[in-house]
């Protein structure tokens, strides 16, 4: 969950992504949202995109560090402009996803479940307040995938889970 601070996110995102082992995790959802979001760039060292939910919109600039540590920029941006430059400036599938928010153990986890070109695809992501960070991994978490590249969405918008 993005930490905002006066406009703009905390510049250091430590973070585990995970697959799914099993459908548990849907009876303890405390609320989900839609997302929609576009690349604008993506090269080596870094991704842009533009992010809409609900009547929210943000550009976000995040590092393309492989592993648990990489810096993120968020900045919110009027929802005109954002959906204006999801249609007419950025790569194609646009990313569609629910994200469900599930609190197990005291963490908040959130599990993207992607729709459109990536569809079938539910990955389950923990925020953790500094590097090497203790959690507990409920019994739906399958294997983790923070250093697979697939699995980051700059990727996902240039090669769908669909074509795997």
């Amino acid at each position: 969950m993005a930490v905002i601070i006066v406009g703009h996110k905390v510049a250091i995102e430590i973070e585990h992504k995970f697959l799914l082992a099993n459908n548990d995790w849907r009876n303890d959802v405390s609320y989900s949202v839609k997302y929609k979001q576009g690349y604008l760039n993506s090269v080596a060292t870094s991704s842009i995109r533009v992010r809409i939910s609900d009547n929210h919109a943000w550009l976000n600039i995040k590092s393309a560090t492989i592993g648990t540590q990489r810096h993120e920029y968020e900045y919110e941006i009027p929802l005109s402009d954002a959906q204006e430059i999801i249609t007419n400036l950025c790569k194609k599938p646009i990313i569609e996803k629910t994200r469900h928010i599930v609190i197990n153990e005291g963490n908040t986890w959130e599990i993207d479940e992607f729709e459109g070109d990536n569809m079938g695809l539910i990955v389950a992501e923990i925020e953790l307040p500094e590097v090497g960070a203790v959690f507990s991994k409920p019994n739906w978490l399958g294997a983790e995938v923070t250093s697979d590249l697939r699995y980051y969405n700059n990727n996902l918008a240039n090669h769908p889970y669909s074509v795997w």
